[in-house]
């Protein structure tokens, strides 16, 4: 069942606030502030489908307001509306101007203000479900390398601000062109599909993203993670994709599918950008080929020796 949505109510004026509520409270889930600075940190927590903005307010106006919602990452996409008992030509083009996809004016008119939301949200919504297509692969049903990708980024400036960690890996099916030459490129699409369900039913955090790279090659990012808690849940999906038990007999790993993983880790104090977290995690995909295929290798990643790794192996098969 889709959830009801959200609307930021931002004004100066309680009042004003409990007419919009009455208004649309049957409907929708609605939260406010009262000011600019109370506004931003309300959007960031609540992440509403749509916000109802008064433009006149003391301190940071509604216009100031709109242009550092439309200049931030996380709420650019999000509709607003200015309401306001300014109602000249002038005041709704600058409202327009700063990124408003709407202007009504007060007194609030009930049954114009329904059908102004309700059309943004479905339009918002609508939005939402093709950027989640475009960032998910449809064999798999795993997010994409775009989305990867952009998480990753994401991650990095996130958790270099806070100086904490994270880990990437990078994880190949071994074999995998002799698999589609012994079976068929069908039962390949079968396999994996089956791997991609093994590999996200071993993450458990809400944060944490596992990916379809490309062909067969997949990516996690675990923010929050070190070197060992990742080459546990590494060895975790190792095994978990080895007891799927599909056979592979163009296999020297293994009698049935198997994985290789790489995983570096480290803390982003170190800074960096994704090519190097995801060489690092592919520098150990490679050595745990070279050593055999079916095992796991990870590397701390370090500011000072980036090069230097730290391997450690699963059981091999």
């Amino acid at each position: 069942m889709e959830s009801r949505p959200t609307i930021l109510v931002i004004d100066d004026e309680p009042a004003n606030i409990e007419i919009v509520s009455a208004v649309l409270e049957e409907d929708y889930d609605i939260c406010f502030a009262l000011s600019g600075e109370q506004a931003l940190e309300v959007a960031h927590a609540s992440r509403p489908d749509l916000i109802l903005l008064d433009v006149v307010m003391p301190g940071m106006d509604g216009y100031q307001l709109c242009r550092l919602l439309k200049a931030d990452p996380q709420l650019c996409d999000v509709p607003v509306i200015f309401a306001t008992a300014l109602g000249d030509d002038e005041a709704e083009l600058r409202g327009l101007a700063v990124g408003a996809i709407d202007y009504v004016t007060k007194p609030i008119r009930p049954a114009t203000l329904q059908r102004r939301v309700r059309n943004h949200v479905q339009m918002k919504r609508m939005r939402d479900q093709l950027a989640e297509q475009a960032l998910r692969d449809p064999l798999t049903g795993l997010a994409n390398r775009r989305a990867l990708e952009r998480r990753l980024q994401a991650e990095l400036h996130r958790q270099a601000r806070e100086g904490g960690l994270i880990a990437v890996l990078m994880l190949d099916i071994d074999h995998f062109k002799g698999f589609n030459d012994t079976y068929g490129h069908p039962e390949g699409d079968v396999c994996l599909r089956a791997v991609a369900q093994a590999l996200a039913a071993s993450i458990r955090r809400s944060g944490d993203l596992c990916a379809r790279y490309g062909g067969e090659e997949f990516a996690c990012i675990l923010p929050g993670t070190d070197l060992d808690g990742a080459l546990h849940l590494a060895e975790t999906m190792r095994a978990g994709v080895m007891a799927l038990g599909i056979a592979h007999a163009a296999s020297t790993a293994a009698p049935v599918v198997t994985v290789s993983i790489g995983v570096a880790a480290g803390r982003c104090d170190m800074g960096g950008t994704n090519d190097l977290w995801l060489t690092g995690a592919d520098r150990m995909l490679y050595r745990s080929k070279i050593a055999g295929r079916n095992r796991v290798s990870g590397q701390v990643m370090a500011r000072e020796e980036e090069d230097r790794a730290t391997p450690r192996a699963g059981a091999a098969g």
